[in-house]
């Protein structure tokens, strides 16, 4: 069975919002940014909660936001919350930025982040950022 029928993705697109999302061959997910308007942000912070809720294992999420110039407030408070929702321990998530602006705001969700959930990291490289998702997994607790 190819693992992207394994898990359902539940994310469906929407006029005007300015991200996609598609399964990774390693079961994760790949999220790019090409906005982050209000509701794009609404959006994708009802599609992260959820999938959440089916969060059973081990996971490599990339985020990809070189896109993006500036990350608002209300991304970065929506980022922590997602962040340190209890099924997160189950995830490895790889953020690639281009600019120091948004690696500052994606460091600050870092540090807000709390310890033993999500492992993250920021990237310039996208490639850099992929070697480092392809790391043996294990539990984060």
């Amino acid at each position: 069975m190819a693992e992207t029928s394994k898990k359902p993705l539940n994310w469906e697109p929407a006029p005007d919002i300015g991200y996609t999302v598609e399964r990774r061959k390693d079961g994760g997910l790949k999220v790019v940014f090409s906005d982050v308007n209000e509701r794009t942000l609404d959006h994708w912070r009802g599609f992260a909660l959820s999938h959440l809720i089916d969060s059973d294992r081990l996971t490599r999420n990339l985020y990809d936001l070189r896109q993006i110039e500036k990350l608002p407030e209300e991304a970065i408070q929506y980022a922590v919350e997602v962040n340190n929702d209890p099924s997160v321990r189950n995830i490895r998530l790889a953020v690639v930025v281009s600019n120091d602006d948004v690696q500052n705001s994606v460091k600050k969700i870092q540090a807000l982040t709390s310890p033993g959930g999500v492992e993250m990291a920021v990237f310039t490289d996208i490639a850099k950022a992929e070697e480092w998702l392809q790391r043996p997994l294990t539990m984060i607790v």
